[in-house]
Order: C-alpha cells, then structure tokens, then sequence
C-alpha cells in the first residue's frame, strides 16, 4: 500500500491542529463562563451571611440601648448624684452589679457632671473604673449635651474591645437652661459576636471610618487597619484615645480585581491571610458609621473552573468522536426502525394494560373513601357525643362542690335570718309604741340584710351556671376573690390564714371564667379539707406573671400528698380521701379544663409541709379589657 501523499498528510495535520485549538478554547471559554457563575453564587451566598451577620450585631448591639436612659431615670441614681459625698455609693454599686449580671452586658458605671466615676459595677475589681475621668470620650459628651450617647473602642482600664451606651442623668429638667448633671455608661464585649463568626467558612471584618479594624471573625486580624493610616488619623485617634496605644499595622489587603460596587477581588501580602485570593464584599452599617466586610475563598470558584474545563474537554473529544464514527450510522437505520415499531407495540400494550390497572385502582380508591368518609362522620358524631358528656361532667362536678359549701352557705343565710326576725319584731313593737323612726331604723337593716341573703345566692347562681366556649380575657385576682368569699364561712370557721402573693398590676388571662372559677373553687375546696387537723392552718394564693404565662398557685400547710401517689393524683376515680368523702373527679377535671384553656395543672409538695397546685394559662396582654368581662368582676 503506498503512503498519503504531501497534501493529504498537510489537511491531516491542520486539521489536527484545527481540532486541539477548537479544544483549548471550549476549554477556556467553559472556564470563564463556569468562573463568573461561580463567583456570582459566591456572592450570593456572601451577602447572604453578611446580610444575616449585620443584622445580627445590630441586634446584639441595640438591645442594650435602652437601658442607660432606665437607670438614668432611677429615684436612688438621681439621689444619690444629689449629694454624693454625703451617701454611701456600696448600695448604688451592688443596684448596678446586679444590673449589669441581669442584662448581660460588660460595665454599667456613673460618671458626675466633670466625667468623675462615681459608682460602677465593678467596684470590686482592681481595674475597677471608680475615681477615673472620662471626659475624653465622646459618649460623655453627647450626653453632656443632652443626647444619647454612642461610643466604640478599647477600653482604657479593661483592654477589652466595647461599645459604650450613654444618657444624661438630670436632676431638674424644668430650667429652660438646665445641663445633664451626671451620665450613665453601659459597656458591651464585643467577644460574644465574634465567636459566633467563627463557624462560617468566611472572614469576617467590622471597620471603623478610618478602615480600622475592630473586630474580626480571626483575632489576628483584629486592631489592623485594612490600608496604611495617614499620621493625621493615628493623631486623631491616640486624641480620642479609641484604641489606646495599639499601633494598627495595615493588614497587606491589596486589590487584584474590582467587580462593581462594592464586589472586589482581594489578595494578602502578608499576615495569617496571605498566599490565598478573596471575594470581598463590603456592607456598610450607617446606624453605626461601620462598614462590615465578608471575604470568601475563591477555592470554590477555582474548583469549578477545573471542573467545568475538564466536562467541556471530555464533552468536545465526545462531540469529535461522534462525528468519527457518524458515517456508520447509515447503516444501522433500517435497524432501527424495526426496533422501534417493535417498541410502538410494546409500549402500546403496556399503556392499554396500565389504563386497566389505573381503572380497577380507581375504583378501589373510590371506595375506600367512602368508608373513610363514613368513619370521620362516626369520629365526629363520637367526638361530639363525648364533649357533651365531658361538659355534663364538669357541671356535675360544679353542683358536687355546691354540695359541699352547702353547710357553709346555710350558716351563712341563718345568721341574717334570724336577726330579720328579731328586727321584725323590733320594728312591730316600735310601731306599737309609735316610734316611727326607730322602726323605720329596724327596716332600713332588713334591708340591709336581704340584699346580703341576695349576694349570697347570686354567687350560688354564678357559679352553678354552665360555661361558655369563647375564651376571653379573665381577671385572676378576681377569680380568687370570688372563690374566697364562697368558702368564706368555712374559712371562718376553721380561723385559716389567708396569705396573697402577686404584683401589683392587674394580672389577665385567656381564659372562660367560670371554668377558671371552678378550678380554684376545687383546688381551695381541697386544700381547707386537707388542713382540717392542721393547728394552724395557712392558706397561700400566689399570682407570677412573665411576659407570654400567668402562673396561679393554692398552696396549704397541711399533710401534703404521698410521694409514690402524685403520678396519679390527676387519673379519674383517683382520691387520696377517706371513703365516702368524694368520687376522685375533682383534680381530674380541673386537669381537662386547663388543658382545653390551653395552659396546664401541676401538682407538687412544699419544701416543708403542705401541697402546692399550680396552674400555668396564656396571658392576655392587651390594654383594653373587654367590656363583658369588667362589668361581669364589677358585679360578681
């Protein structure tokens, strides 16, 4: 066979080099399209964490700024500012201690009107800030000024990285040329914030105005400056003393690519982030005239420009070798139209084989759910038929403790009958005399007396009636003194003490009042019985309010309840009385009726003696009570 000849083996070998040019610029081009969607999803997923790592610190940050101004406004700070050579400061220091521990923060000190401390948290420390002057910082003098202040920097005892809080303490606000006579300072550690970037894969940098940088996700990189400071700035830094002494090296950031706005790529000459590039992103914080800065590898991007070079390589030697081999084609064609009629059929008969499946399992489906629609109807009737006999139950409960006050409420209702008789016949004598003022004197306290007979009866009403389903808002003090004055000849009677513990705001409750009434009704009811042997009985109600709970406690000094037996003390039929002297319903029901007013009934053992129920219901915090239930405490 003779060898191609000098033109054949040419077009070969351009054709060669044609095929490894097309391949190197599918590459490269692959590459940079794969390049700039990497980076734009790099920047995606940056502003993402420097969106949620700002919103973050600003939250941190802003929830504090409320309090200088509260303990500004504070009776015992504005006297004790009054006259403070005269005054202890000790109390004044362990008020702003316990502040401090409270909230969480760093330092809360007081300064007087020459920027002196006063008093501060950390009194007891060596570095403690007492006796120092801060007239330098700026939070001292917007708050001389009558603002708020806002400050951050390095503190000048502490070391210790912060920001300040400050509001102006005045002691006569009425002068039209009256000054702040002392200023509160709060300080927050910005170290909590900080740690809480460390998990991210990214780099986190807060700066001030002059490219300093405070904070930092790496603490290498803290108190740097991201470009050189000019000596006019480090002058008018080390004047405002923000970061003491440090000496704020630059951090050897240098620009390897803008990208538009504040998108850039970064590279690091020296320092603990040298030897890789960064996608930089700056957000600026104008709430605080910060800027935030995120900087994330470009590892990412690089890996998927190696890849997507490597799928468009493979894909274009694909593309090559297919139009190889395309001529062969041909002659598999008739092939494969045989083949594909073949698969017309089959899949012509498995198509009419799944429509008659899809129509037996049509109907299948159908009728089950006509079974299961019949079953929810049989639920529902169920459910009904079971919260009416629930509803029976409770009201049967209601009328069994009626029961029990009945002997109480006899003696209530005789007391005022027999003295109707005796002014009666007061009245009849008087009148036979014709001393008409004397017997209309002996009316006047008839009347008197019914109206209490009617009181009496009324709560009787009150609280034998069925309850609503509607929930609204309850009054708690007012619960308890309706189910006080039902027990109030029984309580008399057996001498108990009656102890309240609460605040002194109203405290509401969502709940329906007369299931709440009945509760306390049971739970009051129990503790008398249980104190029946006890020499000095003592009764304690005690109302705790949080800002979402309202808790209700009904404590006795009596016996308590046996450890092994609380696990059951709230099961149906479950009693731990004499037999005879009740059916074990009461806790069971009161359980339910919490539960559906969706709070909860718990039961425990005082730390010496006694039972303690406590009832946990949503609190009601709105402003306006309805009507419906003002009027119903004004006249229960």
């Amino acid at each position: 066979m003779s060898s191609p000849t000098p033109p054949r083996r040419r077009l070969r070998g351009l054709l060669w080099i044609a095929g490894l040019a097309g391949l190197a610029l599918c590459m490269w081009q692959t590459a940079q399209v794969a390049r700039e969607q990497a980076l734009q999803a790099l920047r995606d997923d940056a502003e993402n964490e420097l969106r949620l790592s700002a919103a973050g610190l600003t939250g941190h940050l802003s929830r504090h700024d409320y309090l200088p101004e509260l303990l500004a406004s504070r009776e015992a700070v504005k006297r004790f500012l009054a006259t403070p050579k005269l005054q202890d400061p000790m109390p004044l220091n362990r008020m702003l201690d316990r502040f401090r521990a409270t909230a969480g923060v760093s330092d809360i000190y007081l300064l007087d009107r020459h920027a002196d401390t006063l008093a501060a948290s950390n009194w007891h420390r060596p570095n403690t800030f007492i006796g120092q002057n801060y007239r330098f910082r700026r939070y001292y003098q917007q708050a001389m000024q009558g603002h708020d202040g806002r400050f951050f920097g390095l503190g000048v005892q502490s070391r210790e990285r912060g920001y300040y809080f400050s509001a102006p303490v005045w002691l006569d606000e009425t002068s039209p040329d009256a000054r702040p006579d002392g200023v509160m300072v709060l300080k927050v550690l910005l170290d909590t914030v900080e740690d809480s970037w460390a998990a991210q894969d990214a780099e986190l940098l807060v700066t001030d105005s002059d490219h300093v940088v405070f904070m930092a996700s790496r603490p290498e990189l803290r108190l740097t400056a991201l470009e050189p400071l000019s000596p006019e700035q480090r002058a008018t830094l080390r004047a405002s003393r923000r970061y003491a002494d440090e000496p704020l090296p630059p951090t050897g950031m240098r620009e390897l690519e803008h990208r538009g706005g504040h998108n850039r790529l970064v590279g690091f000459a020296d320092g603990p982030l040298a030897g890789q590039r960064y996608l930089s992103l700056t957000r600026p914080m104008p709430a605080f005239d910060w800027n935030m800065h995120i900087l994330k590898p470009l590892t990412p991007v690089v890996d998927a420009q190696w890849l997507a070079a490597a799928l468009a390589g493979g894909l274009y030697g694909i593309v090559v070798l297919g139009g190889g081999i395309g001529w062969q084609r041909w002659r598999l064609r008739r092939e494969r139209e045989r083949f594909a009629e073949r698969e017309r059929l089959t899949l012509a008969n498995a198509r009419d084989e799944l429509e008659r499946h899809v129509e037996e399992r049509t109907r299948d489906l159908t009728a089950t759910n006509r079974r299961l629609s019949d079953e929810i109807e049989e639920r529902r009737r169920a459910e009904q038929s079971l919260r009416e006999t629930r509803d029976e139950l409770v009201q049967a409960a209601k009328l069994a403790v009626l029961g029990q006050l009945a002997a109480g409420i006899n003696h209530e209702l005789n007391q005022p009958l027999a003295a109707i008789r005796a002014y009666a016949e007061n009245a009849r004598a008087f009148i036979a005399r014709q001393r008409a003022e004397a017997a209309d004197a002996n009316l006047g306290q008839i009347v008197e007396l019914t109206e209490r007979m009617a009181d009496i009866s009324a709560q009787l009403r009150q609280f034998s009636r069925k309850s609503g389903d509607s929930l609204t808002a309850v009054s708690v003090s007012a619960c308890f003194d309706y189910a006080l004055r039902l027990f109030q000849a029984r309580l008399g009677e057996a001498a108990v003490e009656v102890v309240r513990h609460g605040p002194q705001a109203e405290a509401w409750v969502r709940a329906d009042p007369v299931r709440l009434e009945q509760v306390l009704v049971n739970l009051i009811g129990n503790a008398l019985q249980a104190m029946a042997d006890t020499p000095s009985p003592r009764l304690t109600l005690t109302i705790a309010v949080d800002p979402e709970w309202v808790r209700l406690e009904v404590a006795d000094n009596g016996p308590g309840i046996p450890a092994e037996r609380l696990p059951r003390i709230f099961e149906p039929f479950y009693t731990t009385k004499a037999v005879g002297s009740g059916l074990g319903l009461g806790l069971s029901i009161s359980a339910r009726i919490i539960d559906d007013l969706g709070g909860r009934l718990e039961a425990a053992n005082n730390t010496e003696s006694g039972a303690r129920f406590t009832i946990t219901l949503p609190r009601d915090a709105s402003s306006d009570t309805p009507a419906s239930s003002k009027e119903r405490y004004q006249h229960a």
